[in-house]
């Protein structure tokens, strides 16, 4: 059986704060997002919990008169709960060693764990937003190749399809 998923990185936010809304822009690439899946079949929508994954979504929601539900597990990954003035460094290791976990936070296995589940419990057509960490983690699990180079690449917003067939799954990115 085969399972069609749209991962979406949320639109253009005013900071990185779970409650950061979208900004102006953000808010206009939201409505183009609604266009873009225009004649794309959704069965769902599903989010994480933080305020720019859920307004980069609501016009689709509202156009589709689907609801949004929010899945914490899609909530982006935490790096560490210390300030870390080379974050962007620690982010590169930590796609070469997804073990490696800093104070506080989690390590790229753990969130590209709890994340997958999401995509393995989503029914077909479902579209899942997230974030650009985990959305590169999940990408990765698909893609070997995906890393550090490819995640820096995202896009505010981005879109890929996922489709999954079996033990067999590819990935393309959609958004241009």
């Amino acid at each position: 059986m085969q399972k069609t998923l749209y991962l979406i990185r949320h639109c253009k936010a005013a900071g990185q704060a779970p409650d950061a809304e979208l900004t102006a822009e953000g808010r206009q690439q939201a409505e183009t997002l609604t266009a873009f899946f225009k004649e794309i079949e959704i069965s769902h929508i599903i989010s994480s919990p933080f305020t720019r994954a859920i307004q980069s979504i609501e016009p689709l929601s509202a156009s589709r008169e689907l609801p949004v539900q929010i899945d914490d597990r899609l909530a982006e990954r935490v790096l560490s709960t210390e300030d870390l003035p080379d974050w962007m460094e620690k982010l590169e290791q930590s796609f070469n060693d997804f073990d490696l976990k800093f104070e506080g936070g989690e390590s790229a296995r753990e969130a590209a764990k709890r994340g997958a589940a999401v995509l393995d419990e989503a029914p077909d057509h479902a579209v899942l937003v997230t974030h650009g960490n985990m959305m590169g983690l999940l990408l990765k699990k698909f893609e070997e190749a995906y890393g550090f180079e490819e995640w820096k690449a995202l896009s505010n917003p981005d879109v890929y399809v996922l489709v999954i067939e079996g033990e067999e799954a590819s990935i393309k990115r959609m958004w241009k």
